[in-house]
């Protein structure tokens, strides 16, 4: 594999690093690793990597690594940028023949994803996009729960998402204008909706196997000369008419990362927390509320095949994003696969159109909108 991004100033390329280190699937032979060569250079060095397979920029990285035999030239590359490159990179890459894993959100708008989802089809390459959280075990678990009928019908849905970590710089005009997340020309359309309102979207998609059809929404910036979204409330309404709700906000003061996503049914329900995601809280009417946890016989065969140590052993971040990159190498090499096992374009498309439908929604009044 090779980097585009991911050197020594980014927070997010570590973790891409580590997680596909963990099944032993992935080398790092080189790539595009800062946006100033020297800095990129000194990565390399520091990496102890090929200095030759460190280029300037993705143009020279194309040209270079398309010269090489078929078993030298790098197989998938990671785009680990800001926001408003991925487009640009991944559409170029995936011209080229290259296997794709990408940040999210994979693109700056809807239209940008549906080309880049025709693109992936035409030239039949592999596109692994990172909503990470998918890749947690008792998610995973979760999602089977629901396909087996433990919770019977789908009745309510409800996500939430809440950080605090733009609050010590949204209250000054000259801090927040330093945050990239705040700048449309880098972050796109949307901050909180686009950064995370956008995950617990994937994430009940994703367990639930629905889709969602309509949305209603009133996201907040906060302040009038602040141009993007920092806080957000968005009413669902699924394919099959089942009603729900997904709250995002990156101004709730205090908190870190509290992911919540609980699945309501006829019979039962199911809750998951990231900051606790060993648990998988099982709810049925009259009954005790049961507790699974991932490694044990009585889970999924997928939520297993997701888990890599014994029980009583915590795993986190770099363990779910481990298993996405476990079934991108799957699916590279051709190998069978179980279904969910990494999100694809087609979540990066569906998750735009959540963003422009909640911004849209927003905007016009607080009105219903389709995601077509």
């Amino acid at each position: 594999m090779s980097m585009i991004g991911g050197g020594h100033r980014s927070f997010i390329g570590v973790v891409h690093r580590i997680a596909s280190y963990m099944t032993e699937d992935y080398k790092l032979i080189g790539g595009v690793f800062d946006v100033d060569y020297e800095q990129g250079l000194q990565f390399a060095r520091d990496m102890e990597l090929d200095e030759s397979r460190t280029y300037q920029d993705i143009d020279e990285f194309i040209a270079q690594e398309n010269q090489l035999n078929v078993d030298e030239r790098v197989e998938v590359v990671i785009i680990v940028t800001p926001n408003f490159l991925h487009y640009e990179m991944a559409r170029k890459l995936i011209v080229a023949g290259f296997h794709v894993i990408c940040e999210k959100p994979v693109t700056t708008t809807a239209a940008e994803a549906i080309e880049l989802d025709e693109l992936v089809k035409k030239n039949n390459v592999v596109f692994s996009l990172t909503h990470t959280y998918t890749g947690y075990p008792m998610v995973r678990q979760m999602k089977a729960m629901i396909a087996d009928g433990a919770i019977g019908k789908i009745q309510k849905v409800d996500a939430q998402y809440y950080q605090g970590w733009i609050n010590p710089f949204i209250h000054e005009k000259e801090k927040r204008a330093q945050v990239w997340r705040l700048d449309p020309k880098k972050a796109g359309k949307s901050c909180c909706m686009g950064d995370i309102g956008v995950h617990a979207f994937n994430l009940l998609e994703y367990a639930t196997g629905l889709e969602v059809d309509r949305l209603l929404s009133d996201v907040n910036t906060l302040y009038a000369d602040n141009p993007l979204d920092v806080d957000g409330t968005v009413l669902l309404r699924l394919k099959d008419g089942t009603k729900g709700v997904i709250c995002a906000s990156q101004i709730a003061t205090g908190e870190e990362n509290n992911i919540v996503i609980s699945i309501y049914g006829d019979i039962g329900g199911l809750k998951w927390e990231q900051e606790n995601p060993t648990y998988l809280t099982f709810m049925k009417e009259g009954d005790p509320a049961q507790i699974f946890k991932p490694g044990n016989p009585y889970n999924s065969e997928f939520a297993n095949a997701s888990t890599k140590i014994a029980p009583g052993h915590p795993e986190g971040l770099f363990d779910a994003m481990g298993n996405l990159y476990k079934g991108t190498a799957r699916a590279i090499r051709n190998e069978s696969l179980t279904e969910g096992a990494f999100p694809t374009i087609k979540d990066g498309v569906r998750g735009m159109k959540f963003i422009e439908a909640v911004l849209d929604s927003s905007a016009d009044n607080n009105t219903w909108k389709e995601i077509n």
